[in-house]
């Protein structure tokens, strides 16, 4: 029996047809690589993956399926951000999304990345503070850096800022006002 032999034509058909497959299921670090690139709607210099807010990526059966926590149940960003992070993965080539919200355990600060810290800091607002517990409107446990000089001379002018997630805060040094992101 003669073993068949594939056609230069053959060989493109079926390189074309595995690429088509790789780029329907591309592998899953690819797709975090891919959310890495969407911003989080309220702080654009930060992406949903540096905030911790998407929690897993997976497959289950021909679906692609992205499980984000919230920074909290209310937060009126949630809906943009589902829909920038299936609009992100359609871009891609990606069909069959699920996007999957996970209230428990509850988002926390201590998700964020320590690249996003600094992201946040460039961008003129203090990180949270590590370690401290601040649930909500409550005041930071702790020295406030201003964003802008270092300095620790700050004080909070309000606990409600540009965000449920942020409060108001100035620097006695250089005067700026700046946004807190609130621990949780």
């Amino acid at each position: 029996m003669a073993a068949a032999r594939l056609s230069r034509r053959d060989l493109v058909t079926v390189m074309t047809a595995t690429e088509i497959r790789s780029a329907i299921r591309p592998d899953i670090k690819e797709v975090w690589r891919w959310l890495e690139d969407v911003p989080d709607p309220e702080i654009p210099v930060v992406s949903v993956v540096d905030l911790g807010i998407v929690r897993d990526v997976d497959w289950e059966a021909a679906d692609l399926v992205v499980t984000v926590t919230p920074t909290y149940s209310g937060c009126p960003a949630t809906a943009v951000i589902s829909f920038d992070i299936e609009e992100a993965l359609r871009r891609r080539g990606i069909e069959k999304i699920k996007i999957k919200s996970q209230l428990s355990p509850a988002w926390t600060t201590a998700w964020i990345t320590e690249a996003a810290r600094e992201k946040l800091k460039q961008y003129g607002i203090a990180p949270p503070l590590d370690g401290s517990t601040c649930a909500g409107a409550l005041k930071a446990a702790g020295d406030v850096a201003c964003p802008h000089c270092g300095s620790l001379d700050t004080e909070e002018v309000s606990r409600f800022g540009s965000t449920p997630c942020k409060a108001s805060w100035r620097c006695k040094d250089c005067l700026e006002p700046f946004d807190y992101f609130k621990s949780f």
